[in-house]
């Protein structure tokens, strides 16, 4: 009963939601003493504590490829599936970066492409320093740009594989998307503009001044 994806979910990619994990990978979480002890009852409004208990990013580790806490929360959004406004909650929580990566991450699997440009690439101007935890069970020190960078043109993270994202370009063709200007685009434009407005303040200063009228001579 617990493993049970809610009755009132709508499917995802024309599957339950829970079938976006592989099978394999949902047997490993049912098993974990993690899913057993935490993620029982929690609802939409209990997992965002549980959520900010987090205390690395990653996927299976370990030679049993034991489940992590992060990804088995994952599974727990896909089997109660919160409300968008919560996911984008979660995503905007500039407080806990492993609630806005899990966020990220759900939304990646379940949303609509414009959805996850839309509101994953902010994320990409998220610098902070993260742990992650590798295959091998060692940890390693990412960032949330990078985990994002990787959700937004890998195949597979944390095990999983991602549903197809069609490129960025092909739904700007479409106007779904405006063009896409990376930060570093709009610094260079802030300092193409401070440098034009400082040439004119520096050509007023020194404009020459204009030769005294004369009269004409009659």
């Amino acid at each position: 009963m617990a493993n049970r994806t809610d009755p009132m979910a709508k499917s995802v990619h024309g599957t339950n939601p829970q079938n976006v994990l592989e099978k394999l990978v949902r047997a490993r979480i049912y098993a974990s003493l993690y899913w057993k002890e935490h993620c029982f009852g929690l609802t939409a409004e209990t997992l965002v504590d549980k959520a900010m208990d987090l205390e690395y990013f990653g996927g299976t580790y370990g030679g049993f490829f034991k489940p992590s806490c992060f990804l088995c929360l994952v599974l727990k959004m896909l089997q109660i599936q919160p409300d968008k406004e919560i996911v984008i909650e979660f995503i905007k929580n500039e407080d806990y970066k492993y609630v806005r990566l899990l966020g990220a991450f759900y939304l990646r699997l379940v949303g609509r492409p414009v959805d996850v440009y839309q509101y994953l690439e902010p994320l990409q101007n998220d610098y902070r320093k993260i742990r992650e935890r590798l295959r091998n069970g060692k940890f390693v020190i990412s960032h949330v740009d990078e985990i994002i960078f990787r959700l937004l043109n890998e195949a597979t993270v944390c095990d999983v594989a991602l549903p197809r994202l069609p490129r960025r370009i092909h739904l700007e063709d479409q106007h779904l998307l405006p063009e896409h200007k990376s930060a570093l685009e709009d610094d260079l434009d802030e300092e193409f503009e401070a440098e034009m407005r400082t040439k004119r303040h520096v050509d007023q200063t020194h404009r020459p001044l204009s030769p005294p009228h004369k009269r004409p001579a009659y």
